[in-house]
């Protein structure tokens, strides 16, 4: 060693702890201390500061996207898979405004991420400077909070507050935005043990009395179930669900979000219900009524649904409800959420309770010892197993399938060969065990994933629900493989979804993170297709993605484009390889694409149209 790097050793050992530090020092510290350990980050000239501060952090790993919307969501990955807080980072301008789709999404489904900006220097500020945006302002409606840093003294504190903000209570997005200038003043860090925000009460616990009421209601009523969402997992409140509805025997649905709360292999479970959700869920939640020709026929019921709905850590969405005047309409609703603004703004409910939920169900199992329920329900089991050996989820190979242009360009008199996206996810299911982390794109492959990957534990499938925001699933792997290295993780995406942020997979590559994708790829927009065919007369509006000038290529060529990656990837045309190449790419100790060929004629089924009922549900095509 040099007598010079010698030197610059022992002054470094030797400087006191209180030496100033510059505002990008701070923030890094900062992060530190609040347990992060990879941050999603691109650079640019309002954020290099801080870069620059990254590369001496022996804590925090920085991973470069290719775009600003792939750290988002891959950070979003990285929480969802892990529970902790998700982080990302972007310049100011274009760089802040990439971010905004994935800050959105984690608004939507409640996942806990900081998106930290860089923003022009405070003189600027409101001048039109190079790269200016004002993405304080245009994040307001999307953010659980934001922050606008103008002095370096608050750093400390504001990135304390940020991450109790957005782990506590209901999660969330949180913004910080800081100017240049701040970044690159200099101060002696003062660090905060404590965060105090008058006013915001996070922790909320339901009364023994309102507990004890919902105890009275399963004594006396026939017909329960428990209507689950992504506020148990968010509330790591998994375990205590189980518990209580093994106790009891009450049939369990979820949410897409909440998949995963309790084991899809149970006897008791529903499955997930709504729009795409199982027959029998919907059923089991609404009655069971005549199929409706059209909405101004009458309803006419055949069999009753649930008279008590427990309502746990969830919003109501309207993909779950549909004409929500109608969901549920003849049982009595009890609604227990963090969040008291989702109480009576989408449902009436007769029992709206503010209660962490984890602490509301261990509550209620300890109550359970002293105060116990009779009922058993045995007449509901029965009639549940009814609904569900009567419309199970499947698929078959149809006519109309194996004679469909775009497949018998390739097959080529082996139509019996067609691989159907069902299919391709229920061979994934078996080879993998059941034991990957599963994430989506957005359209037919996502429901269909959500149907056919019966997930068995929490954090087990994540994708973009509420948003709905195509591009998601590749990063979010990404991130969800960081998290959670010594899992598999598969991206079953859409030809549609996947080209969306198909530039991450350069990051994949040189980051060397092993996450695996499924492109079912049927060159249309498969949702947005489906959704011509029964609402437009099949008219196509732009939903075909190939090339229309050769339909009889597959277009792009993803096998030529993951190799400009020096990604491994391979097509798949034949039900006779799929197995093998499924095997193939959970082996695969890198990045490895698997392109499926499959026909776009498929919809997904169950279909209850938006804003109708369950006597509108569509079973079978």
């Amino acid at each position: 060693m040099s007598k010079t790097k010698t030197a610059k050793k022992a002054i470094a050992k030797a400087a006191p702890a209180d030496l100033p530090m510059t505002g990008s020092a701070i923030l890094v510290a900062a992060l530190e201390r609040e347990g992060v350990d990879t941050i999603f980050a691109y650079p640019g000239g309002a954020s290099m500061e801080i870069h620059q501060a990254l590369t001496r952090s022996k804590k925090i790993r920085t991973i470069l996207p290719r775009h600003e919307q792939g750290g988002g969501f891959a950070a979003e990955g990285y929480a969802r898979a892990s529970g902790k807080p998700g982080v990302c980072m972007a310049t100011s301008g274009p760089g802040a405004t990439n971010l905004v789709t994935a800050i959105a999404d984690a608004y939507m489904d409640s996942i806990p991420l900081i998106a930290i900006t860089g923003q022009v220097p405070q003189a600027m500020i409101g001048k039109g400077a190079f790269q200016e945006t004002d993405i304080f302002g245009m994040t307001l409606p999307v953010v659980k909070h934001s922050y606008l840093v103008t002095c370096i003294d608050e750093i400390p504190r504001i990135v304390k507050e940020a991450f109790y903000v957005a782990t506590s209570g209901r999660p969330g997005p949180v913004l910080v935005d800081i100017p240049k200038n701040v970044q690159q003043n200099t101060a002696v860090p003062v660090w905060p043990t404590t965060v105090e925000l008058p006013g915001y009460q996070p922790e909320q616990k339901a009364t023994d009395a309102q507990l004890l009421n919902i105890l009275d209601l399963l004594d006396k009523c026939e017909r329960p179930v428990l209507y689950c969402g992504g506020g148990i997992i968010s509330a790591g409140a998994s375990d205590a669900l189980r518990k209580f509805a093994d106790a009891l025997k009450i049939p369990v649905t979820t949410t897409i979000m909440g998949c995963g709360v309790y084991p899809e292999e149970s006897p008791l479970s529903l499955r997930w219900l709504g729009m795409h959700g199982s027959a029998f869920g919907n059923w089991a939640v609404n009655g069971e009524y005549v199929p409706r020709k059209n909405p101004t026929e009458p309803l006419i019921k055949l069999k009753d649904g649930a008279d008590v709905l427990l309502a746990f850590g969830v919003r109501f969405d309207d993909r779950v409800t549909g004409k929500v005047d109608k969901f549920c309409e003849h049982g009595v609703i009890v609604h227990i959420d963090i969040d008291a603004s989702e109480h009576q703004k989408n449902r009436k409910v007769q029992f709206p309770i503010i209660s962490d939920i984890k602490y509301a169900l261990e509550r209620l199992n300890a109550l359970l010892k002293t105060r116990p329920v009779a009922r058993r329900y045995e007449a509901w089991h029965k009639q549940v197993a009814e609904w569900k050996q009567r419309a199970p989820f499947g698929y078959k190979v149809t006519e109309e399938v194996m004679i469909s242009q775009h497949m018998k360009d390739h097959l080529k008199g082996l139509e019996n060969e067609v691989i159907l996206t069902q299919m391709a996810i229920d061979v994934l299911y078996e080879v993998s065990q059941g034991k990957a982390i599963i994430t989506t794109g957005v359209g037919q492959h996502q429901m269909w994933a959500a149907q056919y990957y019966r997930c068995q534990f929490p954090r087990q499938l994540l994708t973009s629900a509420g948003l709905g925001a195509m591009g998601y699933g590749y990063p979010a792997a990404l991130g969800a493989k960081v998290a959670c290295p010594d899992k598999e993780v598969v991206d079953i995406d859409g030809d549609g979804s996947f080209l969306m942020n198909i530039q991450e997979l350069a990051t994949a590559r040189i980051e060397r993170i092993n996450a695996k994708v499924m492109i079912m790829n049927n060159q249309h927009l498969g949702m947005v297709m489906q959704w011509e065919d029964r609402f437009y007369n099949s008219n196509r509006g732009h939903t075909y993605l190939g090339d229309p000038n050769n339909r009889q290529a597959i277009y792009p060529d993803y096998v030529a484009v993951c190799n400009a990656f020096h990604v491994k990837c391979e097509r798949v045309m034949f039900r006779k390889d799929l197995r093998a190449a499924i095997q193939r790419m959970l082996d695969a100790k890198e990045p490895y694409v698997l392109d499926i060929v499959v026909p776009y004629t498929e919809h997904v089924m169950p279909f209850i149209p938006a804003g109708r009922t369950v006597a509108d549900m569509i079973v079978e095509a």
